[in-house]
């Protein structure tokens, strides 16, 4: 195959159009070659790192760390490890994300807990969830983040 407009490379690799400029713009794919009347041609070559771009944003990682990663799939003198590095980096960083959410989880449902014990069913403005809301937040040490105080004067 050659000659591939964007939109053929859009649907084969389930990137959208201005996804594919963008990354033509910041340099993680080559600028595409032009047609006599200025459409953009892709190649073969482009379909594959477009799709290895597309999966390593799947995955989650950066723009910079896929920049990383194209110049590892690019250069045959750097070592695996290098990806496994990065991989472990975005592991970590994964990690600590999925602990702040279930965090985030003992809250929410904390409050939904209490609003079913104190007022659910009662008017808006007496919500316990909407009070919880308005007030500010106080930092609490991390090995307490989510957990709620059922003491009346200690939210």
């Amino acid at each position: 195959m050659s000659g591939l407009r964007i939109g053929a490379l859009a649907k084969r690799t389930g990137t959208n159009a201005p996804t594919i400029r963008y990354y033509e713009e910041i340099g993680l794919l080559r600028s595409a070659d032009r047609q006599a009347g200025g459409q953009r041609v892709y190649s073969d070559a482009d379909v594959k790192r477009l799709t290895f771009i597309r999966r390593c944003r799947e995955f989650g990682f950066s723009i910079e760390q896929v920049r990383s990663l194209v110049e590892l799939v690019q250069d045959p003198t750097q070592s695996c490890v290098h990806a496994r590095d990065l991989a472990h980096e975005h592991l970590i960083a994964v990690r600590a994300k999925l602990a702040e959410l279930k965090a985030l989880e003992r809250s929410i449902a904390a409050f939904v807990a209490s609003c079913d014990a104190s007022c659910a069913g009662g008017p808006g403005p007496e919500c316990v969830i909407l009070d919880d809301l308005s007030k500010r937040r106080i930092e609490v040490p991390s090995t307490l983040e989510g957990r709620r105080s059922t003491c009346g004067t200690c939210s």
